[in-house]
Parts: C-alpha cells; sequence; structure tokens
C-alpha cells in the first residue's frame, strides 16, 4: 500500500459506503479515494441483502468500469455459481442494451447498425447533396460537428432548426433532417443517438421507461461531474422510481463543458433531489500540505462550487516552485536539465525513477520544445494524447519540402513532395520519369527538366512537372541569402499547404489543430535561427535528425521507464511524484479562446486546479517572459492563476484586464510592444544556458522555492 493510502475508510468514507437509501451526493475532492467509496459501497449493497444484478453503476470510459467491476467483484470474494453480477458500465453501452430491447418502437430494427466516422461522413455527404448545399458552404466535417452538439443537447431536427441563428447553422439543420431520415431509412444510429434516442424512448413511451427503471433498486454514477443534459435525463429516469442514487463527483474538477458536461448538474444536486444527503470527502491521501494550500486557495476563485477543503493526510513536503524563463526554450532546457539531476543525483540519495515525473501542458503545441531537449539529454519520455510532434503528417510534409531543397537528390522527400498537395502529377507519370532514371542511372531529380519533351507522358503533366522543378530551383537559389524562417514560411504560402490542410482534415477544428502544428514548426525555424549565428537549412535538418526521433517510442521495450509529457485534460485522474506545470501565461492557461470569449475562465481555472493535485510530492509551474509567435518573440503575462494561488488578487486582475484588452483586440502578446521584443541574437547561445541554469537550480529531491521576486516583477510588468 502507498504511502499515505488510508488503512481503512475514514469517517467520511464510512458514511457515504453505509448510507445505503435515498439520493446522495459524494463530493470527492481531488485525491480522497472517490473510486474506494463507490467499489466499497456496491460491496456493501450486496453484503446488506441487495440482489447484485438489482445494482447499476455508471460510468465514463469502459477503463473505469472495468477496474470498478474488477474491484467491487474482489471485495465479495467467490458468488453462489448462477448468481448475476452488477450492471456496471458506460452511458454509451447501457444505452445500446436498453435499444436493442426497444429499438421497434421508435421505428429502427433491434439489429440496428451503429455508422462509425466514415459512414457517417457519407450520409452527411448525401444529406448536404439532397438539401443543394455545396461544400464551399457547408463541409461534411462541419455538419457533423454541428449535429453532434445538437444531439448533446437533446435537440431534434425540428428544434434544431427552431435555435439556428447563423445561415450555416440553418443550413445545417436542413441537412440534419436529412441525415437522421437516411440514418433510420438504413437502419442505423450514430453514436451519439445511443442517448438521444434511449432519452426519446424514456419520454415518448412511459411502459418502456417502466421496463427499464424497474430492472434495478440501485443506481450509482462515477463522475457525475462530467454528465451533459441527455445523460443527466437518463439516469433521473432510472431512479426516479426507487429514489436511491448515489453520484461521486467533484465539481471542482469538471473541465469538459466543451464536450457538452454541464456543471449544473452537480451544483443543483438538492434543488432536484430535495432530501439528498450531502456528503463531503476532503482528506487528501495524495498530495503534501504546501500543495494542497496552493490548489484550495486557486479554487476558491470560482464563487459558482460547493464549498470544500482538501486536508493532506502526508505529512511535511516542498514548497511549490514558480519559476521564469526568457521563452520556451529556455524554459524546456532549464526544466529537462532539472530532471536529468533528478534522475542522475550528483550527491548520494534517493533516486528518482523516470515515470515519478510528469510535464503538463494545456495546448497540442507545447511539448515540441521539450520533445527536443530531451531527446537530445538522452532522456526518455512518453507522450501521451497524441502523435508526436516530429511524427504528425504536417511536420512530416513541410520536412519533405526542407530536405528538397537541401538536397533535390533525396529521392523520399522527393517522391512525397511531387504531388504534394495534388497538382496533376499521378502515380503513373512518376513511373514514367523513375524508369529513365533507372535507365540511365541517375537520380530522378536529374530527369525532371526532360519531363515536357517525354511522349510517354499525358498531355499537360510534362509542363506540371517543370513548373514544381522551377517552383523548387527558385527557393534554392534564395539558401543563404536570406533568413530560414522567411524562406520557409513563403514555401508553405506558395505551394498552398493551408488549403490541403482544409481539404484533407473536413472538421475545423482539427484543421486548425493542424495548422497550429506548421505554425509550431515554423516557429521552431525562428528559434534555431536565434540560438545560431551561423543558422543554415542543412544544420536544421541535421539537428532534427539528431534529435533521435525514433529512439523512444511509446512502445520501446528497451525504455521501460519514461518521463510523462501529456494535455491537463489528459492528466485527469492521474497522480505522478513530482510535477511540472508549463506555460503559466495568459493566453494559454487560461486559454486565448475563454479570454476573447468572455466565459469559460472559471473552467480554466478547474483546469490548472486539476494540474496542481496531480504533484504527490514536488510541484513547478514555470512560465516564459516570451514566446515565440509568427517568428517574432513576443513579451507574455503570467498566468493570473499563479498570483491567484499566492493570494495575490490585485496582481491578478490586473493581469486578466491586460489579458482581455490584448486578445479582445485579436492580437498576441507583444503587438503592440515592438520595444520589448527579444533581440534574435542576444537570445540564443551562451547566455541563454546561464539564464536557463540560474532559473532551473534543481536539487534532489526537494529544491528550495525560489523566484517570488521574478513572478512580482513579471505581474507588474503585465499590468503596467
Amino acid at each position: 500500500m502507498p504511502p499515505g493510502s488510508p488503512p481503512s475508510l475514514n469517517r467520511a468514507q464510512r458514511d457515504a459506503v453505509a448510507t445505503l437509501s435515498g439520493p446522495v451526493l459524494v463530493l470527492a475532492g481531488a485525491g480522497t479515494g472517490k473510486t474506494r467509496v463507490i467499489t466499497y459501497r456496491i460491496a456493501e449493497l450486496i453484503r446488506s441483502g441487495i440482489a447484485p444484478h438489482r445494482i447499476l453503476a455508471m460510468t465514463f470510459t469502459n477503463k473505469a468500469a472495468r477496474e470498478m467491476r474488477e474491484r467491487a467483484l474482489a471485495l465479495l470474494g467467490k458468488r453462489p455459481r448462477g448468481t448475476k453480477p452488477p450492471e456496471i458500465s458506460t452511458f454509451h453501452s447501457l444505452c445500446v442494451r436498453v435499444l436493442r430491447r426497444h429499438a421497434r418502437l421508435l421505428g429502427y430494427p433491434e439489429e440496428f447498425a451503429i455508422y462509425d466516422r466514415g459512414d457517417q461522413e457519407s450520409l452527411a455527404r448525401s444529406a448536404l447533396r439532397d438539401v443543394r448545399v455545396g461544400n464551399d458552404k457547408l463541409r461534411p466535417g462541419d455538419l457533423l460537428a454541428l449535429i453532434g452538439g445538437w444531439k448533446n443537447r437533446g435537440l431534434s431536427p425540428s428544434k434544431a432548426e427552431d435555435s439556428a441563428e447563423k445561415d450555416k447553422e440553418q443550413l445545417a439543420a436542413l441537412a440534419y433532417n436529412r441525415y437522421q431520415l437516411g440514418l433510420k431509412a438504413s437502419g442505423a444510429m450514430d453514436f451519439d443517438d445511443l442517448l438521444l434516442n434511449t432519452e426519446a424512448l424514456f419520454a415518448q413511451f412511459p411502459e418502456a421507461r417502466f421496463a427499464e427503471s424497474s430492472r434495478f433498486d440501485h443506481v450509482l454514477v462515477d463522475e457525475y461531474q462530467d454528465t451533459n443534459d441527455l445523460q443527466y435525463r437518463i439516469l433521473k429516469a432510472f431512479a426516479d422510481r426507487h429514489r436511491n442514487l448515489c453520484v461521486v463527483g467533484d465539481d471542482d474538477q469538471s473541465i469538459y463543458g466543451w464536450r457538452g458536461a454541464e456543471i449544473a448538474h452537480i451544483l443543483g444536486f438538492q434543488r432536484d433531489w430535495p432530501e439528498a444527503k450531502i456528503i463531503r470527502l476532503e482528506e487528501n491521501y495524495r498530495s503534501t500540505e504546501p500543495i494542497l494550500k496552493l490548489a484550495n486557495t486557486l479554487i476558491t476563485h470560482n464563487t459558482a462550487r460547493h464549498p470544500k477543503t482538501l486536508r493532506a493526510t502526508r505529512e511535511g513536503g516542498f514548497d511549490p516552485r514558480f519559476l521564469r524563463f526568457e521563452d520556451e526554450v529556455a524554459e524546456s532546457e532549464g526544466i529537462v536539465r532539472e530532471i536529468d539531476l533528478r534522475l542522475n543525483p550528483k550527491e548520494p540519495g534517493p533516486k528518482v525513477i523516470p515515470s515519478d515525473i510528469a510535464i503538463l501542458f494545456r495546448t497540442n503545441e507545447q511539448p515540441r520544445a521539450f520533445e527536443l531537449e530531451l531527446r537530445r539529454a538522452g532522456i526518455a519520455y512518453k507522450l501521451v494524447g497524441g502523435l508526436s510532434f516530429y511524427d504528425r503528417r504536417e511536420v512530416r510534409d513541410c520536412l519533405a519540402y526542407l530536405r528538397v531543397l537541401a538536397n533535390p537528390s533525396d529521392e523520399v522527400s522527393l517522391l512525397r513532395t511531387i504531388n504534394l498537395p495534388p497538382r496533376g502529377i499521378g502515380a503513373s507519370s512518376i513511373d514514367v520519369l523513375m524508369k529513365v532514371a533507372v535507365d540511365r542511372g541517375l537520380p530522378l531529380w536529374a530527369v525532371l527538366p526532360e519531363a515536357p519533351s517525354n511522349g510517354d507522358l499525358a498531355h499537360g503533366v510534362g509542363d506540371r512537372i517543370e513548373g514544381f522543378r522551377r517552383m523548387i530551383e527558385s527557393f534554392r537559389a534564395r539558401l543563404g541569402k536570406e533568413p530560414l524562417y522567411k524562406l520557409a514560411s513563403e514555401l508553405i504560402t506558395t505551394i498552398d499547404y493551408k488549403a490541403e490542410i482544409k481539404r484533407i482534415y473536413r472538421e475545423a477544428a482539427d484543421a486548425d489543430s493542424r495548422w497550429t502544428s506548421v505554425e509550431a514548426f515554423l516557429n521552431s525555424i525562428a528559434l534555431f535561427e536565434q540560438r545560431h549565428e551561423d543558422a543554415s537549412l542543412l544544420g536544421f535538418l541535421e539537428e532534427t535528425a539528431l534529435a533521435g526521433r525514433d529512439d523512444f517510442k511509446d512502445d520501446d521495450d528497451r525504455q521501460p521507464h519514461a518521463i510523462t509529457l501529456m494535455t491537463l485534460h489528459s492528466a485527469k485522474g492521474l497522480e505522478f511524484p513530482h510535477v511540472y506545470l508549463v506555460g503559466m501565461e495568459e493566453g494559454l492557461l487560461p486559454h486565448a479562446r475563454s479570454i476573447v470569449e468572455g466565459r469559460g475562465i472559471d473552467e480554466e481555472r478547474r483546469l490548472c486546479y486539476v494540474g496542481v493535485t496531480r504533484a504527490q510530492a514536488t510541484l513547478t509551474m514555470t512560465f516564459a517572459k516570451g514566446r515565440v509567435k509568427w517568428g517574432k518573440s513576443r513579451p507574455s503575462i503570467p498566468s493570473r492563476f499563479l498570483m491567484e494561488m499566492r493570494g495575490d488578487t490585485e496582481r491578478a486582475q490586473r493581469a486578466a484586464a491586460a489579458a482581455a484588452a490584448l486578445f479582445g483586440r485579436g492580437e498576441q502578446p507583444g503587438d503592440d510592444a515592438e520595444a520589448a521584443e527579444v533581440p534574435a541574437k542576444k537570445a540564443g547561445g551562451a547566455k541563454r544556458a546561464k539564464r536557463s541554469a540560474k532559473a532551473s537550480g534543481a536539487k534532489a529531491p526537494g529544491p528550495k522555492p525560489q523566484s517570488s521576486k521574478a513572478l512580482s516583477s513579471a505581474s507588474k510588468r503585465a499590468s503596467s
């Protein structure tokens, strides 16, 4: 049993387990043992005489359901032969079983198909054709995104049409109706229909609702703060008759509003269930008191919440640190240098293992700099929740173009780029040229000039190949004469790669994410130029190649221990002895979108709270004075959350006001502060190394708190 784990249930946990009738809201703070409470409660219900199959427990992931089931059955021990176990599943799995029994009432066959994404897109294209809406007005991916949003809110096509405000929404509402008719005609449902149709079934057919709700005498729900409106109405239908509903959750960890989760359900539980008993789990078995002190102080700035205060059961602990760095490169260098010292201490003492360490960030673009530094240092890492930056298709496409500029004889890169984006040079045309090159013992590039006169090529193909060749040669002629960043940016613009991304990724959110990766790649070139006075294309390509991107893949058995890089959303439910929460700046955390829209700051604060409460022993929070945006270093505003958790509300408010003014104009930090930009030459080399070394100053196992002055001065700068 790990240090700090409860040898038995504490008083609040026992109360939650022993209260076996009526509605119960268990407010389970971070690290307070909520899974333990749910599984012990299921076991206690069975011991009290409730038949196991009369118990329904719902959660959000198959992994969580499986873990809950295994723990509960382990507590019960061997069961008599033929005894049915409790029904423990996700919401969607439960709804599939309900609909298999009653789908005919809604006009669907009991063997209805469940459409995957490809099926949905085909149907969406057909629906858009039926209502005569072109791709230029509404793409299939955008239509599906709008339909998914409507379904999560429980809106039918007619209700969606009534709520549509923009022209795009009105067109989508028309197509939504055709889309649903197409599903029904095919005897199929999509993933969102599983919830929507179950709710419709219960609303339209009371006998079906009664039949399903009568199957259970007790309902338990995990992660209740993440329920959307449809899920709430479904579980209410199951529990209304017997009122034995136990929900476990934490409003302070409600971070999925963008998926439709509605925090009002947990905040208004007593309004909907007036006789409910509320139990607070506040004893934290994960973190030390200094970490929890910051978390408690931070979250009190959210006024719409159930009051609760986490109390540490672990004694002692190191004060969390706040570190300021010059920019994202210094941030990654300093943190990786400190991690290296933790893993390989120069002084005798307990050695930290890599899996004890996590670097947490808000956006998918932030880990790029850390990946590069970790590879340089030879430290294994695991990037959770996505591909490595350098393995992303769009980044590999950009690298391939640069490799062709550096060496046109690089046939792998040439073959990748010659028809990217599509320019009418098909595989058969490339085969013709490859045969010529092989017959004459020449690289493919050497025979491209002959393409216009090659009679084996289809009409016009030779001219298109010549256009591609001349474009590459024109950029090659500029190498060494102008900055790499400018050259690469213009190349990406010339080939109109942004349009290619939009063509491939039809959903706007996907396309935006991919294009952000391209911008991050271009920024990495600018940073390379800042670090090296004699920066060259070959030097940049060499650095990316020597970083050893293939050395530490997620499934590499040779590296059983690796530090973890993950987004804050992916980190929920996990814990690590040593946590680095990076990029604590306005525009990152809180995210720029929440600042621009003027809402969502409370959820961003909860996201920060989740990050802080992942730490067990040490917590380090970092921010940069500036970050590269569009090829230039621009000053950043330290996150208001840094000041809030230290109790400095006045400075936090000034930082928030500065961010609102800045991002409200659609700008980025530094757009109106050209004088504050970091000079490219001064930002690199030995001075940067000195700065980051000074900022990191790690001593295992627990560095002393430092840099409160840094935070203060940065806050003053932000508010001036």
